[in-house]
C-alpha cells in the first residue's frame, strides 16, 4: 500500500478515536455515537456490558448526563489515549482501504461528585475501524480494564464549568 494513502488513513483513524473520547468528556451523546457505524456495531466496555452503540450511547447518556445533588453535573471523565498501533488493510482493488484494526491503551480518571470519590484505571481499547458514508467509523470497540485506584476525596473542593451541553458541540465539523 502507498505509503500517504495509508498515512492519511491512520490518521483520520487517530482523529475518529480523539473525537470518540472528546465526546465521552464533553458529555456529548450524539457526538459518542456519531463515531460508529450506523448499524450493527459491536461495544464491549467491561462492567458496562457488550452492546450495540445505540444502547451504549443510552447507557452513556444516562451515565454522563446525570446530575449531582446540587444540580451540577454528578460524574466529570477525563480520557487520555496513547500508543496507538494501527493496522489499516489494504483494498482489494488496490484503492482507498475501508478497513483497519487497532489498540489503543487509555488512562481514565473519573470523580464522582455524589459519592465523593476519585478513580484513576487503565485499559486497552481493541477496535475495528471501516469506511461508512466516506469516513472511517468504529464497528467494535472492545475495552479490556487493567488495573484501578479509588481514593475519598474528603476536603477536596472539586470544580467544574458552568457550560451548557450543546449535543453534538464535541465533534461538529471534525469528520475524517
Amino acid at each position: 500500500m502507498d505509503y500517504e494513502v495509508e498515512a492519511r488513513a491512520r490518521a483520520a483513524i487517530e482523529q475518529l478515536k480523539h473525537r470518540y473520547w472528546r465526546a465521552c468528556d464533553a458529555k456529548d451523546p450524539e457526538g459518542f455515537r456519531s463515531c460508529f457505524v450506523a448499524s450493527g456495531g459491536v461495544l464491549d466496555f467491561g462492567p458496562l456490558g457488550r452492546t450495540d452503540p445505540d444502547t451504549m450511547a443510552g447507557i452513556f447518556r444516562k451515565i454522563a448526563l446525570a446530575t449531582a445533588e446540587d444540580g451540577g453535573p454528578r460524574i466529570l471523565d477525563m480520557h487520555h489515549g496513547f500508543m496507538p498501533s494501527i493496522d489499516v488493510a489494504a483494498s482489494a482493488d488496490g484503492g482507498e482501504p475501508t478497513r483497519a484494526t487497532g489498540t489503543w491503551t487509555l488512562q481514565f480518571r473519573q470523580v464522582d461528585r455524589d459519592k465523593g470519590t476519585e478513580t484513576q484505571s487503565t485499559g486497552e481499547y481493541s477496535d475495528v475501524y471501516v469506511v461508512e458514508d466516506g469516513r472511517w467509523v468504529m464497528a467494535e470497540c472492545l475495552f479490556t480494564p487493567g488495573w484501578s485506584v479509588t481514593r475519598e476525596l474528603t476536603g477536596a473542593t472539586v470544580t467544574y464549568p458552568e457550560v451548557d451541553t450543546v449535543p453534538g458541540a464535541a465533534t461538529a465539523g471534525a469528520d475524517s
